[in-house]
Order: C-alpha cells, then structure tokens, then sequence
C-alpha cells in the first residue's frame, strides 16, 4: 500500500512548504514539506518545489515501510494514509513502540484511534499546531 493523494495533502497541510531550511519546533534543521535535514545532506541555497515533492515522498516511503513493518492488522487506504501522517512526523521508532500501534495490533481500532490526540507535544510543550494534526489524524482513521 501506498499514500493516497489525500494522505499527501494532510501531510503538505501540516507540513506547510519551506523552501530554505529552517529549525523546526524542536529546533532541527529542516527543508520542503518537512524533510530533516541528514547529517550527509547540506542545503545552502533553497530548493524549488519539485525537489521538495521528491524529498517528500521520498520521506513518505520511510513511513510506509515503518507501518507496513510495525502493523500487523489489515488497514484501509484511510487508515494507512493517517498512520504515515503520524509517522511521517513523529518517526518509526515512536510508531513501533506507541501504545496506539499496540491497541491497533491488537484489534482495537477504536481505542487506537483515540491515542492519537496524546501525541501533541514537542519540547515537552503542548502546541496547538500538533493538537489539530492529531485530531485530523483520527478523524481521517476514523472515517
């Protein structure tokens, strides 16, 4: 399976797009859509928008061996895309040990679901910005 366009947009919403690097909200340097800047990689001059749609899905088939690796439910398309959301942005390892991907491998969708809005901290700060992704997260999970 892979990200729809849908699953796309909602990450591209939240992201936003940057096309000179910046410091996220944690304070690593990132660039595009969200694209952590690695170590090996260096960005002195912006990107145009091609090369942030490319670093984007290139970032996007991270996530989805992440789920497709961590998930052991059937999933549909919605609830594919909304996994690769959270994953996109919090990471393999956190879905891999999340007590969400827990609940889920156990069948519980519902209370899966519902462990979404929990991850709405950076820095250890509640930001509002994480609050509306997690629940656009769940309700695209949910629908």
């Amino acid at each position: 399976m892979r990200t729809s366009e849908n699953g796309i947009s909602l990450v591209k919403s939240f992201e936003g797009l940057r096309l000179e690097k910046y410091k996220d909200a944690v304070g690593k340097w990132t660039i595009g859509y969200g694209h952590l800047i690695l170590p090996n990689e260096s960005y002195p001059k912006p990107i145009s928008e091609k090369q942030a749609d490319a670093l984007l899905r290139a970032d996007l088939v991270v996530a989805e061996v992440g789920v497709q690796n961590a998930v052991t439910v059937a999933l549909n398309q919605k609830q594919f895309d909304a996994l690769v959301a959270f994953t996109f942005n919090l990471g393999v390892s956190n879905l891999k040990t999340s007590t969400l991907v827990k609940k889920l491998n156990a069948g519980d969708y519902r209370s899966a679901a519902d462990e979404f809005p929990r991850w709405n901290k950076a820095g250890g700060q509640v930001l509002a910005g994480l609050s509306r992704r997690r629940e656009a997260e769940r309700a695209l999970f949910l629908s």
